[in-house]
C-alpha cells in the first residue's frame, strides 16, 4: 500500500499541472450540474401548467401513475439528466488516465518508474486510483450541487423525491464508481499502447457511446431508468471491470512499453 500511496501522490502532482485536467475535474462537473438546473429554471412555467401529455412516452406516463401532469412532465425532464451523472465518471478519469502512461513517455519519467521495485499490479492500481478517486469525488460533488439547486429552481416535491430516489443514488453511488474503474482500466490499456495522449483520450472516449444509448432509449420511451435496470447495469459493468483488470495486467508489459517508445 505504501508504494500505491506514493504513486498516487506522484500522479496527482504531475497530472494536475495540466490545465485541461484541472478544467475536466473541477469546472466541467460544475457546468454539468448547473446546465440541467438552468434548463429546469427556464422551463419552470411550462412544467407547472396542466397541458397535453401526448408527447410524453407511454412508459413514462405509466410510471408517473396518479401524479399531476405538470409534475409528471417535470419528472420526465429531470430523468433525462440522470445519465449525465453516469457520464461524468467516464470522461473525467479518461483525461487523467490517458495522460498517465503517454505523458510519462513524453517527459521521459517512465523509464525510472518502471525500473523501481514496484510491481506491475501496484503500478496499475496506483495509476487507476489516481484517476478514479478525483472522478468519483467530482461526480458526487456535482450531484450535491444539483440536489441543492433543485429547490432553488422551483422543482416540485415529486421531482425532488425522484432525484433522491434509490434509482438516482444507485446510478450515482454504485454505477458511477464502477464506470469510472472501467474507463480508467481501458484508458490505461490504450495509453500503454500509443504514443500520443490525445490519441489515447479519443480512443478511450468511445466508452461514452453506451451511456448515450441509454439517453436515446429513454427519450424514445424504450426504457425507463429504475432500480432493477441500475442494478443490472452495475452487475454488467462489474463483470467487465474484472475482465479488463485481468487482461490489462497481462497486456501491460514493461519491456514492450519501453522498447516501443520513440
Amino acid at each position: 500500500m505504501k508504494h500505491i500511496r506514493t504513486l498516487i501522490a506522484k500522479e496527482w502532482a504531475e497530472v494536475f499541472k495540466n490545465r485541461i485536467v484541472i478544467f475536466t475535474v473541477s469546472a466541467l462537473p460544475l457546468l454539468m450540474a448547473l446546465l440541467p438546473l438552468g434548463i429546469l429554471l427556464s422551463t419552470g412555467g411550462a412544467m407547472s401548467m396542466e397541458g397535453d401529455v401526448s408527447d410524453l412516452p407511454p412508459s413514462m406516463l405509466k410510471a408517473c401513475g396518479a401524479i399531476a401532469v405538470g409534475d409528471c412532465f417535470q419528472i420526465f425532464l429531470l430523468n433525462q439528466f440522470l445519465p449525465l451523472f453516469m457520464m461524468m465518471p467516464l470522461f473525467i478519469p479518461i483525461a487523467i488516465a490517458s495522460y498517465s502512461i503517454v505523458g510519462e513517455k513524453t517527459t521521459r519519467s517512465l523509464e525510472p518508474l518502471l525500473a523501481t521495485p514496484i510491481t506491475t499490479e501496484e503500478l496499475l492500481a496506483g495509476k487507476a486510483l489516481a484517476a478514479v478517486i478525483p472522478a468519483v469525488l467530482a461526480t458526487w460533488a456535482s450531484f450535491a450541487v444539483f440536489l441543492i439547486g433543485l429547490p432553488l429552481v422551483g422543482a416540485s416535491g415529486p421531482a425532488l423525491l425522484t432525484a433522491l430516489s434509490p434509482t438516482w443514488f444507485a446510478a450515482t453511488f454504485l454505477v458511477g464508481p464502477l464506470v469510472a474503474v472501467l474507463a480508467v482500466i481501458f484508458a490505461l490499456m490504450v495509453s500503454s499502447r500509443v504514443n500520443d495522449p490525445r490519441t489515447a483520450e479519443q480512443i478511450s472516449g468511445a466508452l461514452v457511446v453506451p451511456v448515450l444509448g441509454l439517453v436515446f432509449a429513454q427519450l424514445a420511451g424504450v426504457l425507463v431508468l429504475n432500480v432493477p435496470l441500475m442494478l443490472t447495469v452495475a452487475a454488467g459493468v462489474a463483470v467487465i471491470d474484472v475482465v479488463l483488470v485481468f487482461f490489462g495486467a497481462r497486456l501491460f508489459q514493461r519491456e514492450v512499453i519501453l522498447t516501443r517508445w520513440k
